[in-house]
């Protein structure tokens, strides 16, 4: 028996048997296509709920980083100590940024960047509208911390210039200045307790050191005193006229005080109390480094009312040599119990004790407020740094300078956006409006988020993020022109439009997703393995590659969908795109019927 000629020729099926082998089967995928409007009503209502949780937040714009939105970088540069060049090597300098970011940090200066360049730079860039300036006052300081006892303190301008006693601590008004006050959780207290005016001129270290209510001056004979606070010799003599003339008003004398002073050296120093005055000290030789400090941290202190303090926990070497100064300097009368803590030359807190403290902690208690006590355990916790630094360029990058680089990048941004349209338009005409919705529904995703970022986990939008926003804009059109290509694949091969769209989606959502994963891979290395600046641009690409797969899946072929039963598509106008003469579609033959049966009766055998 032989086949039918159409059969036997290889004759295509006709159209309308097309669309019931393409048709797909009943379940999941027959539910998703029927309800597109599901897809497109849950981005939507994603899209209306980002929105508005930008508005309530108050930030309606992303926030910029330092080259868009202006700022201060400084460069430091690493210089050894005499004798010690090798300390200059990337172990201290990893270290050092680690400090230095963290400092900044602890400070709430968000989107701050540090960083090395080259072998003994140090760049930290601050952003302009955080709080640079004490950020900047911070990283600056690099000297190491140490602790000195004092010898003598006043407020500086408080009295003519001359040769005052080393032993002076009164304050302008002439009243004993009341230094700031250390305890020691593990050590007792002392049976009479500060009283509230004990802290009126200064901070008071608690728990283990208690002072007197009422500290009073004293002549510098005692005899537990720092050897250089001694009479008769020449370095106690330039250093009372250093002292006498030191003006901690002025700050190029702040800055020379006690410049060039070695740790086993008595010097001169600078800081202001607790009323915001400058005041000068003479301070012996350190007698604590501030590598000794293993912790300090700010807390609220509920159980003795004394608000805001500052906590610290020393290590095993520095227990022993915290213990032996305490030791000393309780046995003195005001000043000469207090011990300064000095950074980078400058006196952060004066302290005064009562008794030894050897429990390895102590307490920093006074009239703090939160913001003072977190600055002052930032100090103590990231002051000693491996290296010192010296600070070689500040650049101000002004928000101007920003404006107009940030005016650069969206103009290009424009501009790449306005290629991609007209290749859009021109190649796939009518198919372009879905494309042209799509890349507007990513632009609208991708600004709400990076908006909502910014108070949430600080992100600041650089121009290299910039420049990352603008490549996704082609990484999200691929992703069109492969689905539209796959549904035009079919419309060649004979289909109408809607089972075309069907049959080409999952063709073209396996493509999509392995593109898009390797892109977001590559950006996920580039976030990891870069610092600065170009962290900006792998995190902008991967958050729109994500976006991507979001607005393909919920947005872009649901639309089609829909569009798929409008006539102006199936019908295959020439301006939809899908024009099957267009495409060069080979047009679906028809069966032709089967020939009747012969009629019964011999059969002839040339026939057979």
């Amino acid at each position: 028996m032989s086949w039918p000629p159409a059969r036997r020729s290889g004759a295509r099926w006709p159209e309308r048997e097309y669309e019931k082998v393409a048709a797909p089967k009943k379940g999941r995928s027959a539910s998703a296509q029927s309800k597109p409007g599901r897809s497109l009503a849950l981005i939507l209502i994603a899209i209306v709920a980002l929105t508005g949780g930008m508005f309530w937040s108050g930030h309606t714009t992303p926030r910029l980083g330092i080259d868009l939105a202006g700022g201060t970088s400084i460069t430091l540069r690493a210089v050894a100590e005499p004798g010690q060049e090798s300390a200059i090597n990337k172990t201290n300098m990893d270290t050092a940024v680690e400090i230095m970011n963290r400092r900044v940090n602890g400070l709430g200066v968000s989107e701050a960047e540090v960083q090395t360049q080259g072998n003994k730079n140090i760049i930290v860039n601050i952003p302009k509208g955080t709080n640079s300036k004490e950020a900047q006052d911070q990283v600056g300081t690099t000297a190491k911390l140490y602790f000195r006892p004092v010898i003598a303190t006043e407020v500086s301008g408080a009295a003519a210039p001359g040769t005052p006693s080393p032993s002076a601590s009164t304050s302008a008004s002439g009243s004993p200045k009341a230094p700031d006050k250390a305890t020691s959780s593990s050590s007792p207290s002392s049976s009479t307790p500060p009283s509230a005016t004990s802290t009126s001129q200064g901070r008071a270290v608690t728990d283990g050191l208690k002072a007197d209510a009422t500290p009073s001056a004293k002549a510098s004979g005692n005899p537990s005193a720092p050897p250089a606070a001694s009479s008769g010799s020449d370095a106690t003599s330039k250093l009372q006229a250093q002292y006498a003339a030191l003006d901690c008003t002025k700050p190029t004398q702040r800055t020379d005080a006690g410049k060039g002073a070695k740790p086993t050296d008595a010097t001169v120093a600078c800081g202001k109390n607790a009323q915001g005055q400058w005041s000068k000290y003479v301070l012996g030789p350190a007698a604590v480094d501030g590598t000794d400090v293993d912790k300090a941290q700010a807390v609220f202190n509920t159980t003795t009312a004394a608000g805001w303090t500052v906590t610290m926990d020393f290590t095993s070497k520095g227990t022993k040599k915290f213990a032996d100064i305490t030791g000393k300097l309780a046995q003195n009368q005001s000043p000469q119990n207090q011990f300064a803590i000095v950074l980078d030359g400058e006196v952060v807190s004066d302290p005064y004790v009562r008794q030894a403290l050897t429990g390895g902690n102590a307490e920093i208690s006074g009239s703090f407020n939160q913001d003072e006590a977190q600055s002052l355990a930032n100090m103590l916790s990231y002051g000693a740094l491996p290296l010192t630094f010296k600070e070689d360029s500040v650049t101000t990058v002004t928000a101007a300078l920003g404006g107009d680089q940030l005016h650069a990048g969206l103009i290009a941004g424009a501009i790449g956006l306005a290629l991609v349209i007209i290749y859009l338009v021109a190649y796939y005409r009518g198919l372009s409006l879905i494309a042209v919705a799509s890349l507007l529904c990513s632009a609208a995703l991708t600004y709400v988020i990076m908006a909502l970022l910014g108070p949430t986990i600080n992100f600041a939008l650089n121009l290299p993020a910039v420049c990352g926003a603008i490549v996704a804009i082609g990484i999200t059109a691929d992703s069109f022109i492969v689905y539209f290509e796959r549904v035009r694949d079919e419309i060649r091969e004979g289909r109408t439009l809607r089972p075309a769209v069907e049959r080409a989606w999952p063709r073209a959502r396996r493509t999509i997703l392995v593109s898009d994963f390797v892109s977001f891979l590559a950006a996920a290395v580039l976030f990891i393995v870069t610092v600065g600046k170009v962290q900006g641009f792998a995190f902008t690409l991967g958050l729109t590659t994500v976006l991507d797969v979001v607005v393909v899946f919920l947005f872009t072929k649901p639309l089609l969908t829909l569009l798929a039963r409008r006539k102006f598509f199936a019908s295959g106008h020439k301006w939809s795109g899908l024009d099957p003469k267009a495409l060069g579609a080979k047009p679906p033959l028809r069966r032709t019927r089967r020939p009747s049966p012969p009629a019964a009766g011999p059969v002839d055998p040339k026939e057979a």
